[in-house]
């Protein structure tokens, strides 16, 4: 049987979205202009490999163009609550 250490259960934890991301902060509050994938699909209830498909494939829903910062994705707060229609 292999043992699960206590960081690599909270890991799969946060990737399968049972809690949120560290830096996770309701829309309501939200002061940053870009978020990084995995407090995006909190928000949006994806994983965050569909995220990354989105940005590979140029597919994602229209107002979430990501920018890429020092190689990792960044997306646009505005663009999330437009997504789920609070804009």
């Amino acid at each position: 049987m292999k043992t699960v250490h206590h960081s690599e259960g909270v890991r799969r934890a946060v990737l399968t979205q049972k809690i949120p991301p560290a830096d996770f902060i309701p829309l309501s509050q939200e002061v940053r202009t870009h978020v990084p994938t995995a407090v995006l699909c909190w928000h949006l209830t994806k994983k965050q490999q569909t995220a990354r498909a989105w940005a590979s494939a140029a597919t994602y829903p229209e107002g979430l163009m990501p920018m890429r910062v020092n190689g990792r994705l960044a997306w646009p707060v505005s663009g999330i609550k437009k997504v789920l229609g609070l804009a």
